[in-house]
């Protein structure tokens, strides 16, 4: 057969991709099997020792008679993770949801299995800088007539799935989301900055149901009347839609929910379900999980209607180090460092913070390396920050040995981005991002978050 083409034996189809690896036939329903879309870029290959797996439509017999795309609407509950080890991009997805203007530009309308239907479906993702379309055809993988990756609860919904499949053509393959941070996915389906903020220590799996090394999602954040005192908590979302938190305030422990009036848990939208979303405290939040990963977003993410958030205005540039012209490495025990590219920070309108008497201006600096999945590997990167005068725009040998760094990260790094926060009085800036060792080649964009009249160059 003929790679990337349809092969025909006694009125059955294989998908291009496994007809030779796995999965042997697929029945298809009466019609002109060239009608439908077939996606033959599709990046092949998983492991199925058995010969278990089969590709099918979801409009296939014996995977749904009825198949919808989108059912009362995209939401958290549609996450199910199934076989692949991608909770990092499953949490992210959940996130999404949330966010009704970032689940529009990441799906685009119009798609379906109704009227029109092609088996063609088309995904966006910020890559670098834009958004990227992937297309893909809706052969999933099944065993016994079931999906084994991500599903929805409602068994004929199949917009997760597909967005699933969407984002591993864009990494490579299934196999390429085994592991991962849910940073990276964030940032993938909503172009904005993530920062890191450690919790408590956790050694172990935990005996009261949190598991160790595994991406959870906040769904939400409310404050309570129990007793007549006020109590923070937080809503946990696991993407395996089942294993709760069993300690104070669970679904499983009632005696802090006795507490509080019917119409404060109507309020928060309690439900007493096993269905992978839990409260729990503030504190024992912290107790139970290692990181947070928060994204920050530009304005263009968050057009809400009456929306009373304050978004960041974004910088965005593009670079590279390049041997022997832009790849000084690190300031100390080079004589090259000047030669990495240098960006221009000017910061000249304080913060709308009564609170803030040094009246400084906040910012963010990330530097993201480009392709590292393709490349296998990061390069240990760091940022430094210097004050210059207003006439300055760049930084020369000689500058450098007479100044020091007003802002930098403690250490170079091996991660796809690094993020610098800071708050500094008005003035100029130069902004300087490095490898660890001189003439290491890469390429990189970096991002500056300012808030009002302020920028970057």
């Amino acid at each position: 057969m003929q790679a990337g083409g349809i092969s025909k034996v006694s009125g059955v189809r294989t998908h291009p991709n496994l007809a030779q690896q796995n999965s042997g036939p697929i029945p298809t329903k009466p019609g002109p099997a060239t009608e439908l879309f077939v996606d033959a870029n599709f990046p092949k290959g998983l492991p199925d020792p058995a010969g278990e797996i089969v590709w099918k439509r979801p409009k296939q017999e014996w995977l749904c008679a009825s198949p919808q795309f989108i059912i009362d609407g995209a939401s958290r509950t549609d996450i199910c993770q199934g076989r692949l080890g991608d909770c990092w991009f499953l949490s992210a997805v959940a996130s999404l949801t949330l966010h009704q203007p970032l689940m529009d530009q990441v799906i685009p309308e119009g798609q379906g299995f109704g009227s029109g239907y092609t088996g063609r479906f088309t995904f966006k993702f910020w890559q670098y800088g834009h958004w990227q379309e992937v297309e893909v055809d809706d052969f999933l993988p099944t065993v016994k007539g079931e999906l084994i990756f991500l599903r929805s609860r409602e068994r004929g919904e199949f917009w997760s799935p597909l967005l699933e499949k969407a984002y591993a053509k864009l990494k490579g393959g299934y196999h390429a989301l085994h592991l991962g941070f849910p940073h990276e996915a964030l940032v993938d389906m909503t172009g904005g900055v993530t920062e890191e903020f450690g919790g408590g220590p956790l050694e172990q799996r935990n005996e009261k149901g949190i598991l160790f090394k595994h991406a959870y999602t906040v769904t939400c954040v409310a404050q309570v009347q129990a007793g007549g005192a006020q109590v923070d908590l937080i809503r946990v979302r696991n993407p395996w839609s089942h294993t709760e938190w069993t300690g104070a305030w669970s679904d499983h422990e009632g005696a802090a929910w006795s507490q509080v009036s019917t119409a404060e848990q109507n309020r928060v939208q309690r439900v007493q379900l096993e269905d992978g979303e839990f409260w729990m405290s503030v504190s024992d939040f912290h107790e139970n999980f290692t990181t947070v990963e928060v994204c920050h977003l530009t304005g263009s993410s968050l057009s809400e209607s009456g929306s009373v958030l304050q978004p960041w205005q974004c910088a965005l540039h593009q670079g590279s180090w390049v041997r022997g012209i832009s790849a000084g490495g690190p300031p100390q025990g080079t004589a090259l460092y000047w030669l990495n590219p240098q960006f221009r920070l000017t910061l000249l309108e304080e913060d709308d913070d009564p609170n803030d008497p040094a009246l400084t201006c906040s910012f963010l600096v990330a530097l993201m390396q480009k392709n590292w999945r393709q490349q296998g590997a990061y390069l240990n990167i760091a940022l430094h920050l210097y004050q210059v005068s207003p006439e300055q725009t760049y930084l020369s040998p000689i500058d450098l040995l007479k100044v020091r760094p007003v802002l930098y990260l403690p250490a170079y790094s091996a991660q796809r981005e690094v993020v610098i926060r800071g708050r500094l009085a008005p003035g100029h800036y130069i902004i300087i991002p490095s490898t660890a060792s001189a003439n290491q080649e890469g390429e990189f964009i970096l991002r500056v978050y300012t808030e009002k009249g302020n920028g970057a160059m």
